[in-house]
């Protein structure tokens, strides 16, 4: 590997190349006041040098770097991957450069004060905008445009991108009570989470919508993994009279539930109908097939670009019918594969545990 002693300077390149430091500017930025040959030249010597201008030294020039930030809580997730596939796309399209910081894994008590310091560190200096996603901060100080997927607040006061969570909750609890399901275990997200909070409350309004009461018992809180959902789902499989069907909030979870009714000898959906939220391309593969609630996660990253993109260039953002504020509320929609099945009957004059399907 070829290692320069010191670090390379635009006078470095202006040197090599026999032009003024103003004409190798003007070359970087673009500018088509110069000749071709001039800019074959100049960008050979970059290329042979190594030169690489500094972000924040560019900003301070243009007062734009061109570079985009997206703050995730963790690279590793398959939801996070999916927004970072929509903003990909929205990227190449309008030429913009990309800059993805994670704040990894830290105490639950300090993500909202470290997600607030990130923000400040990037916005307006190394990018020209940021997208943060799921934050546990409700509020941010920044005076660069600033766009939020899955926001905490439901009256944020920056452009915020949202799933109708409630309401996509409901449609897999009306599919399940419509299956006759009544005994529906249910295990949460992150309950520091407005999303979390919204998924649970349509779990309830499911179970009022078709007479059923709330039991308590058949609430498992877990964070969206499915190592902490295997061990809920397991609680919820060991009691007395155990559920039919167990509503993950999110398909990661439901992955979990698989492993746990695996463990218990259960089959799905014969067994166990089980239900995620998400529509990760991961759950298609599940087996069987995972019926989920599709929130459009990559569009939605692709939609929080565009919408960045427009506030840095000062433009007004889009008319949105499901505007609230600057709230805008992405449709979620039911998808329907293989992992649920009409409800076991079991005859009052048999055993417990033992189960005949209704046809």
């Amino acid at each position: 590997m070829k290692r320069n002693p010191k670090a390379v300077t635009i006078r470095d390149v202006a040197s090599k190349a026999g032009v003024s430091v103003t004409t190798v500017s003007r070359v970087l930025n673009s500018k088509d006041d110069i000749s071709e040959g001039t800019i074959n030249k100049v960008l050979a010597v970059v290329q042979d040098l190594g030169y690489a201008s500094s972000l924040a030294a560019r900003g301070m020039r243009s007062h734009r770097t061109n570079v985009i930030g997206l703050i995730v809580p963790d690279v590793a997730s398959y939801y996070c991957q999916e927004i970072m596939r929509g903003v990909n796309r929205a990227i190449a399209k309008l030429d913009k450069d990309l800059i993805v910081y994670t704040s990894g894994v830290m105490d639950k008590e300090n993500i909202a004060q470290h997600e607030r310091s990130y923000v400040a560190l990037l916005n307006g200096s190394i990018t020209d905008g940021v997208i943060v996603v799921t934050p546990t901060a409700t509020q941010f100080t920044t005076h660069a445009p600033l766009v939020i997927i899955d926001p905490n607040n439901e009256t944020p006061d920056c452009p915020s991108l949202i799933a109708t969570n409630q309401e996509g909750a409901l449609a897999a609890m009306n599919y399940l009570t419509d299956l006759g399901h009544r005994r529906i275990g249910y295990i949460t997200g992150r309950m520091e989470l407005a999303s979390s909070n919204q998924r649970l409350q349509g779990y309830k309004d499911g179970l009022a919508a078709a007479g059923i009461p709330l039991n308590e018992d058949l609430i498992e809180i877990s964070d969206f993994t499915p190592g902490t959902a295997v061990i809920c789902a397991s609680k919820l499989l060991s009691l007395p009279d155990r559920p039919t069907a167990i509503f993950a909030a999110n398909d990661m979870s439901a992955m979990g539930v698989y492993q746990a009714a695996r463990e218990f000898g259960l089959k799905i959906p014969g067994d166990l109908s089980v239900v995620g939220f998400d529509n990760l391309r991961e759950a298609a593969g599940f087996n069987p097939p995972l019926t989920t609630v599709d929130q459009f996660i990559e569009n939605t990253g692709t939609m929080a670009t565009e919408m960045l993109v427009k506030l840095v260039k000062g433009e007004c953002l889009p008319t949105n019918p499901a505007k609230e504020g600057n709230l805008y509320k992405i449709p979620t929609q039911l998808v329907i594969r293989d992992s649920c099945a009409s409800v076991p009957w079991r005859s009052p004059d048999e055993p417990s545990g033992t189960y005949l399907v209704t046809k």
